[in-house]
């Protein structure tokens, strides 16, 4: 059964910043904690071709995947999909955000399946995913509410 997780968190800053920060793939190795680079391979206008590789693992190996994301602005949504895969059948997140009084709402919405030779099984990628989404959500909700805050 392929693994879900669904996380969500309200950042306190408006809209538009919280949208273009988040969609400003080329400024991710500052926003997550994860990524050490982000290289865009084909812009289109709603379309975005990039390879993301991470910081080195306790192994010392930098993983990198290529995805896709479209970020749909009017319906407050963005879908991505592994195209370079690596140890998953298929890996899709969805990204929603949601203007609210107290601030915007952006939840991620991961759904995967991992390949028969991966190293862990879709549940122990569940736990993975699971953890690390609510630590990199609260390190963007960190980041954004110190720029809203200090902004002049």
């Amino acid at each position: 059964m392929p693994g879900q997780v669904d996380n969500s968190i309200v950042i306190k800053a408006p809209f538009d910043q919280v949208w273009d920060v988040t969609n400003d793939l080329q400024n991710w190795p500052s926003l997550f904690g994860e990524y050490a680079d982000v290289e865009i391979l084909h812009q289109g206008d709603s379309l975005v071709t990039y390879r993301t590789t991470m910081h080195p693992d306790e192994s010392e190996k930098a993983h990198s995947w290529v995805s896709e994301r479209e970020a749909d602005r009017e319906a407050l949504t963005v879908r991505e999909r592994c195209i370079e895969s690596g140890q998953f059948a298929f890996m899709e997140t969805r990204w929603e955000y949601e203007d609210l009084s107290e601030g915007v709402k952006m939840r991620w919405i991961h759904e995967f399946a991992l390949k028969p030779a991966a190293s862990m099984d879709d549940s122990a990628m569940t736990d993975r995913i699971n953890r690390n989404s609510k630590l990199q959500m609260a390190l963007i909700q960190a980041e954004i509410e110190h720029q809203a805050s200090t902004a002049g």
